[in-house]
C-alpha cells in the first residue's frame, strides 16, 4: 500500500516475515507515500462493517504507516475465531463482533497491546504519535486505540521515522470470503515538514476519498470509503 508499492514493499516484508507460514494477502487499500519528510502524528477511525464471510480464519483490517527501518506501526481490527479472536479482552469469540488492539511488525516479531471486542457499528479512533520528533537514536511512536472515548489499547515501539500511510484488508491462512464495505473517518496525517509531493503518491485501489492540504504538511481526508472485495 503507499503506493502500492511503498507498503506492500515495506509492510509485506514484515508480515511475511512475522507469519512466512501462512498464505497473506491483500485487497483493496488507501495509501500515502513516501514522504521525502516523515509523519509525525496520524489518525483515524475504522468502521469496520460486517464481519467477514465465510469460516476459515482470518482476516485483519488496518492502518499502518511504513517506516524508514522496513517497520510497520499498526492498530489491527482483527475478524477472527483463532489466536487473539478467540479471546478478546478476556471475554470468548461472539459472532458479529470484531476484535482490536494496537500492534506493531518490529524486527520480525509482532508487538501488541490489550486486545478489546468492538461491534460492526462501533469506530475504532486510532491515534499515532511520534512523541520525540525522533532524534534518530530515541524516536518513540506512540500508539492509542479508542472506542467510545475509552482508551482500550496503547503500545509505544521505536520504529524509525513513518514514512507513508495506508490502509489494509490483510487475508492469512486459508481465508476465503467476502471483505464487506468499511470506512476511516477524520482522517489526519501531519508531516515533520511541507512535502509538496506528497499528494501526489495517493494511490486508491478500490476505495474513494478526497485527500486535501492546505500547507502540503497536514493531510485529511474526511472518509475513506474501502469497496467490498472478494479473496
Amino acid at each position: 500500500m503507499v503506493n502500492h508499492a511503498f507498503l506492500l514493499g515495506a509492510l509485506a516484508a514484515t508480515v511475511t516475515g512475522v507469519v512466512a507460514q501462512d498464505n497473506v494477502r491483500f485487497g483493496n487499500a488507501f495509501s500515502l507515500g513516501a514522504t521525502t519528510s516523515y509523519i509525525i502524528e496520524a489518525e483515524t477511525t475504522l468502521y469496520p462493517g460486517k464481519t467477514q464471510s465465510g469460516d476459515t480464519p482470518r482476516l485483519a483490517l488496518w492502518p499502518g504507516m511504513g517506516t524508514d527501518q522496513g517497520q510497520l506501526i499498526q492498530a489491527i481490527v482483527l475478524g477472527s475465531t483463532d489466536a487473539q479472536g478467540q479471546n478478546c479482552g478476556g471475554k470468548p469469540h461472539v459472532s458479529g463482533q470484531w476484535c482490536v488492539f494496537a500492534s506493531a511488525l518490529q524486527s520480525g516479531t509482532q508487538l501488541q497491546g490489550a486486545t478489546f471486542p468492538i461491534n460492526s457499528n462501533q469506530g475504532a479512533k486510532i491515534h499515532c504519535n511520534n512523541t520525540d520528533k525522533y532524534d534518530q537514536a530515541t524516536g518513540i511512536t506512540a500508539q492509542t486505540v479508542s472506542v467510545d472515548g475509552k482508551v482500550v489499547s496503547t503500545l509505544s515501539t521505536k520504529s524509525g521515522k513513518a514514512i507513508g500511510f495506508g490502509t489494509a484488508e490483510e487475508a492469512q491462512d486459508q481465508f476465503k470470503g467476502v471483505v464487506y464495505e468499511h470506512s476511516y473517518v477524520n482522517t489526519t496525517v501531519v508531516l515533520a515538514a511541507a512535502d509538496p509531493h506528497f499528494a501526489a503518491t495517493l494511490v486508491k485501489n478500490g476505495a474513494t476519498g478526497s485527500l486535501v492540504t492546505k500547507d502540503n504538511k497536514t493531510f485529511k481526508v474526511d472518509k475513506i470509503t474501502i469497496a467490498q472485495h472478494s479473496f
